[in-house]
């Protein structure tokens, strides 16, 4: 019996996503593998959650969940950079799972998913698999930098908004700020400023930093 199911479109829609999480090959958020999907025309978004879902079910796939403290009892809201623009991210325990769409977190293929996949790969048709080839490698870069920046605010009171932003190179840490701001909206536009111009921001600080600020300068 096959673990994907009966209906052709359905394995085969199964089938797509799991090759994109073997060639990605790290965790990716339901926001990156929707933005790949949709935009490369393979499938509509409701099918694409409904295979998630299934894929979860069976075992093929798995959703490792964000790690504890990143949303308060309180109103607390994470914005990630992505390659979408800036998402809500809620809390949950570290842990492997197969919570349903809506969950925060990021799915990764597993064991048994690429020993299905390596069984089944030939049911991806070939011109569907040269397209993914050549369009992952780059959507794994763009996926990849989203993860290096990061922008979140906490709010503290109702005129107290704590922002803080960060870079990353891989798993080293390049700057990490914090500002305190008035109202939401400036802690909006920090986040938003910041997913956008990091780099220009980042070098403007540094050559700050460094500059001489002695008298006779």
């Amino acid at each position: 019996m096959n673990p994907l199911g009966s209906s052709k479109e359905i394995v085969q829609n199964k089938l797509i996503i799991m090759y994109i999480l073997q060639k990605l090959d790290m965790p990716v958020s339901n926001n990156a593998l929707t933005k790949l999907i949709l935009e490369m025309h393979l499938m509509n978004y409701f099918v694409l959650q409904q295979c998630l879902n299934e894929l979860c079910e069976s075992n093929m796939a798995s959703l490792v969940k964000d790690a504890p403290g990143t949303k308060n009892a309180s109103e607390r809201s994470l914005y990630e950079a992505n390659a979408s623009g800036l998402s809500a991210a809620t809390d949950a325990p570290a842990a492997h799972d197969n919570r349903p769409e809506g969950s925060s977190g990021s799915y990764i293929l597993t064991d048994a998913g690429r020993k299905t996949l390596q069984y089944l790969i030939t049911k991806i048709p070939s011109g569907i698999r040269k397209r993914l080839d050549n369009t992952i490698p780059a959507a794994r870069k763009e996926i990849e930098k989203d993860l290096l920046i990061t922008a979140e605010y906490i709010p503290e009171s109702e005129d107290k908004y704590l922002v803080i932003c960060k870079m990353r190179e891989r798993d080293f840490p390049l700057i990490e700020l914090r500002a305190t701001v008035g109202t939401k909206k400036d802690a909006l536009s920090v986040c938003d400023n910041w997913k956008k111009h990091s780099s220009a921001i980042y070098s403007e600080i540094i050559e700050s930093l460094t500059k001489d600020r002695s008298p006779d300068h």
